[in-house]
């Protein structure tokens, strides 16, 4: 089966034409032009009228080639559960074909996916056994939802998608592309609404399975906490586990998915409140971070932490306040040595240390 992807973009390309945003202004008009998909040059997307030899799938989003070759495209406007569902996904195919619904066994050899609508379904699709080391991985309905091609690119490297030229003709008799390497131990530092977080979530959100370990109190009797909980929440995907624990060091260890800590800062004022050290003997605060430090050392799984850089702003006025300040500063800069990878988040964008 071989795909001419002539256009790679949303319904009005991009650049939008008439948009004055910092995205569209930065390329050139036609830069990707709106989705346009054909299979060997005889079938068109969408797959309601197929020639003899081709089966659709997936409710039209999906077609089987004659040498049983099977393709998906994901729209944007359907739920990653109805990408893993197949056959009654988003819209329905004609009547006089309800044979042509049947969903494929086994993984698709190529799936176009809109990665900026909501990466997570990419990761339910692989969590669904749609999408294997095998598939074909292929971004389409880009647009100015993403503010360059670099930044395109850094976030496809992520999610191990591929971006490719309008024009393009892929082939399934093709093997995907390796997917590229990630760092085991990530660490990322930002200043409060930095956008670090976000950047962390970012990371792995196109995973099947993660891991959130949550370090701070749900914010009971605190409503502006219990606010920012609940962004955090609802922002994250619906298919990830959560823990809630301080024992930090003993969830990494037992770690069987990639992890996502969020965070060290609320973190460590647990364990201070924990050990009476605000205005207390610190030491075993100082024992609590070597066994986090050792725990990231040896871990077998992908892990993004999340840290406030705390030595930017003003001096604490409190002595406990300057011991957790320079705490933080420590495990920081100890957990930064044992990292494949550093970054400091500033304004939504992350600065690799």
């Amino acid at each position: 089966m071989k795909l001419l992807l002539a256009g790679t973009a949303g319904r009005t390309g991009w650049p939008e034409p008439g948009c004055p945003c910092a995205s569209c202004a930065g390329l050139p008009a036609g830069h990707r032009r709106p989705f346009e998909l054909v299979v060997d040059g005889v079938a068109r997307f969408p797959f309601y009228d197929v020639p003899p030899g081709y089966r659709t799938l997936a409710g039209g989003h999906g077609l089987e080639g004659h040498d049983g070759t099977r393709l998906l495209y994901a729209p944007p406007t359907a739920t990653a559960a109805q990408d893993a569902a197949g056959p009654s996904a988003a819209t329905t195919v004609p009547e006089a074909a309800p044979e042509a619904t049947k969903a494929p066994a086994g993984p698709y050899d190529i799936v176009l996916v809109d990665p900026l609508d909501r990466p997570e379904r990419i990761g339910l699709l692989r969590q669904a056994g749609l999408v294997a080391g095998g598939t074909q991985v292929v971004a389409v309905g880009l647009d100015h939802r993403v503010r360059s091609e670099e930044e395109l690119s850094r976030r496809l490297a992520l999610w191990n998608v591929r971006a490719v030229p309008d024009g393009t003709t892929l082939d399934t008799a093709l093997t995907a592309p390796p997917a590229p390497a990630q760092p085991r131990r990530a660490l990322l530092l930002g200043g409060s609404r930095s956008g670090k977080s976000a950047e962390a979530e970012l990371r792995l959100a196109a995973d099947p399975y993660v891991t959130y370990v949550a370090t701070g109190s749900r914010g009971e009797g605190d409503g502006e906490w219990a606010a920012r909980v609940r962004a955090h929440r609802e922002r994250r995907p619906a298919h990830w586990a959560t823990v809630e624990t301080t024992d930090l060091a003993g969830a990494i260890r037992a770690a069987t998915t990639p992890l996502l800590v969020d965070g060290l800062g609320t973190w460590l004022a647990a364990v201070f409140d924990e050990c009476g050290a605000w205005d207390g003997d610190r030491a075993p605060v100082a024992a609590r971070c070597d066994e986090l430090v050792a725990s990231w050392r040896g871990t077998t799984q992908r892990i993004v932490a999340v840290s406030d850089e705390v030595g930017m702003g003003v001096v604490p006025a409190t002595a406990s306040g300057r011991a957790f300040r320079d705490e933080l500063g420590r495990l920081n800069e100890r957990l930064a040595d044992e990292s494949e990878h550093v970054a400091l988040v500033i304004a939504g964008r992350p600065v690799r240390l």
